[in-house]
């Protein structure tokens, strides 16, 4: 698999395409992610800024900042061969000074905190005062990453959690509605069916049993969109508001 190909299959599955629907097993969940985490990430501009389980770095060119640092913790279940970690972590105490990043990036990770309490005193002890902090967590998405899986949030729950740790929330939205995040299960199971370890019969696979499912899926939404009561994240904006976080 050539590097430029490596790259255009990475873009497609973070920031999808309308032609992404031919090729996606995720189009549905993360077209909406990436449209409301672009929107919520207008602000970030200038200073150092901290990607908390950054991976790959799949949202780094959304930020305007001037420093880029990607944490991440080495877990078996999740190899980072192909990924952009810059600095490794011990699961509990992020390695920084406290006050020393201007903002924060924490999308798709906190599923995987077994102490959530405990990882946002730590981003709130690392962020300045009234430093932002971006985040998404899901609310129905399949186990993954085993056994490293631990918890999926309702924006209540997860307000809660951020306010009881230092964090107002600024602004806060959930991501599909009931019949998109319906249809992005059935199409994540049936993709599970097929799925293979070659990244180029997986294409043409998509192309002939995930495209039409995805066209369908896209039909559907449009016509009967259904409530928020059911929905695949929450994606928060957040501001360190106080001294120390509460303990």
């Amino acid at each position: 698999m050539t590097e430029q190909f490596k790259a255009w299959y990475k873009a497609q599955q973070f920031r999808p395409r309308w032609y992404s629907v031919l090729i996606n097993p995720f189009y549905i969940i993360r077209r909406d992610l990436y449209k409301t985490l672009a929107a919520m990430a207008t602000g970030f501009r200038g200073g150092s800024m901290l990607d908390f389980g950054c991976g790959a770095k799949p949202y780094k060119h959304l930020f305007g900042v001037e420093s880029y640092t990607g944490l991440d913790m080495e877990n078996p279940g999740h190899p980072h061969l192909t990924e952009e970690v810059d600095v490794f972590y011990d699961g509990r105490t992020l390695p920084f000074e406290a006050n020393c990043f201007d903002y924060a990036l924490a999308s798709e990770v906190m599923e995987h905190v077994f102490e959530p309490d405990l990882i946002l005193g730590e981003l709130h002890r690392v962020l300045k005062p009234g430093g932002l902090v971006l985040l998404s967590v899901p609310f129905a998405w399949n186990e993954h990453e085993m056994p490293y899986d631990y918890a999926r949030y309702s924006q209540g729950g997860f307000t809660a959690l951020l306010e009881r740790n230092g964090f107002e929330v600024v602004r806060s939205s959930k991501t599909n509605s009931y019949t998109a995040t319906w249809l992005q299960m059935g199409i994540l199971g049936w993709y599970q069916i097929w799925e293979t370890r070659n990244k180029y019969l997986n294409l043409v696979l998509g192309l002939v049993l995930l495209a039409p499912l995805n066209l369908l899926a896209a039909a559907l939404v449009f016509v009967y969109p259904g409530s928020k009561s059911w929905y695949c994240n929450t994606v928060f904006l957040a501001k360190a508001t106080k001294d120390e976080a509460p303990h």
